[in-house]
């Protein structure tokens, strides 16, 4: 039995005594031990496809801030890497993909990797991780969404416009559905996987989704989150095992996404999270949403804007605090410790 389940029961909605936060990235580049294990690694991926290096970054965050949860340290691009596309990363430019998806022939051959087969290694790091928290705090499995995975895996790489991907979209949209197909069966099945092996919340993260119009978002990116949500189980080995759906820019499609089945939503920061507690009213938890920049200020400001944030959620159940995105490899780690304390000293007021 968890010892501090504050974070289940606020995404499940319950009463808690207090917020609960964790943040987005909150094992990475900022802290010097991850740096000191990454270096030890030799890579990235060496960092990743290697459980006990998995697990301990994964931890390092906990031994420093007083965090409601830990996330299995991976990344959203092991699904198409499984695939064959040839993951790399290149130091100052992010992920790339050697075979990226531009002929019609390689659309067709996808295939769904088997988590056991492929992607043992997360697998694995799972059910270490969740061993060495000893239930302390939940762990949080994740993925990529449907969406943007496709984007990565059709453009190559990061992109500012999606420049490939909405060509496909826009000109030869089957072929798009069919890779959004593919990647559908492939995230629930990873997702189901992690679960099975000690995950006890999911999250899916739909980075580039917001890159769409209202339509495209509709039918290329929402409708695939729906079709993941529904597969994924809700619950393993007695427990309820909840789930979050994150869009970034997703802010004008809330009610929308809301609508899919997760149990709650994050939001980034530009978006008043009072207003959307009001626009989503009871049918989900909502996390967020503090502008990572904020944590390059001093302690006070970040403190007032933590207590902003919460003033604005108001009374009641239903918030885990966390970032509008990823912690900045630039953060000073004593701020990250400033706001953790922050809400956790702040938010019982509310509650």
């Amino acid at each position: 039995m968890l010892k501090n389940d504050t974070l289940i029961r606020a995404l499940l909605r319950q009463p808690t005594a207090y917020t609960p936060v964790w943040l987005m990235r909150q094992a990475g580049r900022y802290l010097p031990e991850y740096n000191q294990t990454r270096a030890r690694a030799g890579s990235f991926l060496g960092l990743c496809k290697n459980p006990d290096f998995a697990t301990e970054v994964t931890l390092q965050p906990l031994a420093r801030f007083a965090l409601d949860a830990a996330i299995l340290f991976s990344d959203i691009l092991t699904i198409p890497d499984a695939m064959g596309l040839g993951l790399h990363f290149t130091e100052g430019e992010g992920p790339k993909f050697e075979r990226p998806l531009r002929n019609e022939w390689e659309i067709r051959n996808l295939f769904v990797p088997d988590p056991d087969e492929h992607l043992r290694y997360v697998v694995d790091a799972v059910a270490q991780i969740r061993r060495a928290l000893a239930d302390e705090v939940p762990l949080i499995g994740f993925s990529g969404s449907p969406f943007t995975l496709a984007c990565y895996m059709v453009d190559g790489g990061a992109s500012t416009d999606l420049r490939m991907l909405k060509t496909m979209l826009y000109g030869r949209p089957e072929l798009l559905h069919h890779i959004l197909d593919v990647n559908c069966r492939a995230v629930t099945a990873y997702l189901n996987a992690q679960i099975e092996a000690g995950a006890q919340v999911v999250m899916i993260f739909d980075t580039w989704g917001g890159m769409l119009s209202a339509a495209a978002y509709q039918e290329f990116s929402l409708s695939y989150l729906e079709r993941v949500v529904a597969g994924i189980k809700r619950s393993y080995g007695g427990d309820t095992v909840p789930s979050i759906v994150f869009t970034k820019g997703g802010g004008l499609w809330l009610e929308d996404i809301a609508a899919i089945g997760c149990d709650a939503v994050g939001i980034d920061w530009t978006m008043d999270i009072g207003t959307a507690r009001k626009r989503v009213g009871k049918r989900v938890a909502l996390q967020g949403n503090l502008d990572p920049t904020i944590l390059f200020a001093e302690p006070r400001v970040i403190r007032e804007q933590a207590r902003h944030i919460l003033t604005a959620f108001g009374h009641g159940e239903g918030h885990v605090f966390n970032l509008g995105h990823g912690v900045s490899q630039f953060t000073p780690p004593e701020h990250v410790a400033t706001l953790v304390d922050a809400v956790h000293e702040l938010s019982p007021a509310f509650h």
